[in-house]
This record gives C-alpha cells, sequence and structure tokens, in this order.
C-alpha cells in the first residue's frame, strides 16, 4: 500500500513525523555553574583553609546557593585548590595575618622620661587593619588593673576577650 503513495505524499507525511516529535537539542550534562558561584566557591575556600568541601556547602547554601559537594570538589580541583588538609597547612603568618588583620590588636607601652629625668609609661594599641594607634593612658607605675581598665574603658568587652598582649611589666625603679 505504500507504493500506491504518490512521493510528495511521503514527504509530507516524514516532515509531519519530524515536526510531531521534534524536541530542543539539549547539550550533554548538568548546566555549568554560574561564574559568581565559581568565585565565591574559590573566595570560602582561599580565606577558610580549614573548611571542607561539606562546610563550604553548608555556608553556600546558607547564602542561597545550592551545590552539592563533589561539584565544589571539582571546582576546587579545577582550580588548583588542595583539599583542607593541606590548603591549612599551606597557611603561611602572612596570609594569616592578611585574613584576620580587622580583628588583631597590638597593644605595649613607651617610656618617655620627663625633663625632672621622671619616667612616665604610655600604654598603646595600635588597630593591624588600619595602623591607628590609640594612646589609652599615661602613668608612672603601670598595672596589671590599670591596664585592664583601660582596655575595658577603650572596646567595652569583658577581660576574657582582651587581645593578647605581651607579659612585659616595666619595671617602676628606673
Amino acid at each position: 500500500m505504500v507504493t500506491d503513495v504518490p512521493v510528495d505524499g511521503l514527504n509530507w507525511h516524514r516532515r509531519l513525523v519530524r515536526w510531531t516529535w521534534r524536541q530542543a537539542p539539549v547539550g550533554p550534562g548538568r548546566p555549568p555553574l554560574p561564574e559568581e558561584t565559581v568565585a565565591l566557591i574559590q573566595r570560602l575556600a582561599r580565606e577558610n583553609p580549614t573548611w571542607g568541601y561539606v562546610r563550604i556547602q553548608g555556608e553556600l547554601r546558607r547564602l542561597g546557593h545550592r551545590v552539592a559537594a563533589a561539584t565544589i570538589r571539582r571546582v576546587l580541583r579545577r582550580s588548583g585548590l588542595p583539599p583542607a588538609p593541606q590548603r591549612a597547612s599551606q597557611q603561611t603568618s602572612r596570609t594569616f595575618l592578611r585574613t584576620q588583620a580587622h580583628t588583631l590588636l597590638v597593644c605595649d607601652f613607651i617610656h618617655v622620661d620627663t625633663v625632672f629625668l621622671r619616667r612616665l609609661y604610655a600604654f598603646f594599641v595600635m588597630e593591624i587593619a588600619t595602623r591607628r594607634v590609640n594612646i589609652l593612658g599615661v602613668t608612672a607605675r603601670p598595672t596589671g588593673a590599670w591596664v585592664t581598665q583601660l582596655l575595658l574603658n577603650e572596646y567595652h568587652t569583658t577581660p576574657l576577650r582582651l587581645p593578647h598582649h605581651r607579659r612585659r611589666t616595666p619595671s617602676s625603679a628606673a
């Protein structure tokens, strides 16, 4: 029976079948991650070298990005970043200071001899991020309680969270 159909009829039927079952061409695999997400994964891994793939995945989920841990591993491997234990061991003191600078304070004493040969001690604090120096107080006999009170007055915090300073107390008999 097919032989009785004219050639134009067969072509018309082939076009109709092709048109009915046509699907949009789809590339293989999943769609790629947006570049912003890839950059965010790389930034989180660089700034937090102890975070593993699952921790980065959790932080991304908090930010509204749903990415699998295997995808994070693939992105980091492609960008040349090793797994968390190796990233943490590669951190130098310079990179640590750069990432933590906004939280670090340095404090110390400087001494000044007056015209009458009396020694005064000035307690100062330097904020690492801004390199701003604050002179908090001057006294002839500094004590631990005095330093603690100065820091509490300036930074409004508890003594347990005070910045760590060197245990060098100046001698008052100079």
